[in-house]
């Protein structure tokens, strides 16, 4: 059995598809791709036509997608299963991950992250227009995510899932700017979430290693 996971080193999305294999126990070789070179390999290019990160090859199996790759992971390999088989707890799952996708990623990644700690560090034009607009749509994601969040230890319930895995990456990002970790915790479900799921050994294993600031 052979698992590649072709990805780039600060991506989020390659993130979360490392903590899947991670979580899974699944062992797997890394292929470094990165999307903003002009001379990404061809062979790559046949594998993920659109030139984004991450892509999954095992055996001759090939998929991209993170939410496929994700749920491609969980059902191919054994034990933990991180897909809940109760209707409500797995349309909750699938609907954090959506919601992760489409309204979560943009603000809390791709503006508040990139250019609040991301950029400085590798000496790259800021754009502070983008962290205001990140940080002013930020609340109602986040409010809409403590409102569906369940009661138990996990946001579908006692078990770890996909929803976790796809989120925590994201607000790992999001945390590492001040204003980001402030606005967490004013939701005290998603923030006592996140206190517990920081420290997890999954997590911590795959999180990318990021410049560091100049001083």
């Amino acid at each position: 059995m052979t698992v590649e996971l072709h990805g780039y080193q600060y991506s989020v999305y390659s993130w979360i598809a490392r903590l899947a294999l991670h979580e899974k126990g699944v062992m797997h070789n890394w292929i470094e791709v990165n999307p903003f070179s002009e001379n990404v390999p061809a062979s790559y290019l046949a594998t993920h036509p659109f030139k984004r990160v991450p892509a999954l090859v095992h055996n001759a199996f090939a998929v991209y997608e993170t939410g496929a790759i994700t749920r491609y992971v969980d059902e191919a390999f054994d034990v933990p299963k991180l897909q809940p088989t109760e209707p409500r707890e797995r349309a909750r799952c699938n609907q954090i991950m959506s919601i992760v996708d489409s309204y979560a990623y943009w603000p809390l990644v791709r503006q508040v992250f990139s250019h609040r700690v991301f950029r400085p560090a590798l000496r790259r034009p800021v754009e502070e227009s983008e962290v205001e607009r990140g940080l002013e749509s930020a609340p109602r994601v986040l409010a809409a995510l403590e409102t569906i969040a369940g009661q138990g230890q996990y946001l579908t319930g006692e078990d770890l899932s996909l929803a976790d895995i796809h989120l925590a990456p994201m607000i790992g990002y999001f945390v590492l700017a001040p204003e980001g970790l402030a606005l967490l915790q004013k939701h005290i479900r998603l923030n006592r979430w996140w206190s517990a799921l920081s420290g997890r050994t999954a997590l911590l294993a795959t999180m990318p290693q990021l410049p560091q600031a100049p001083q």
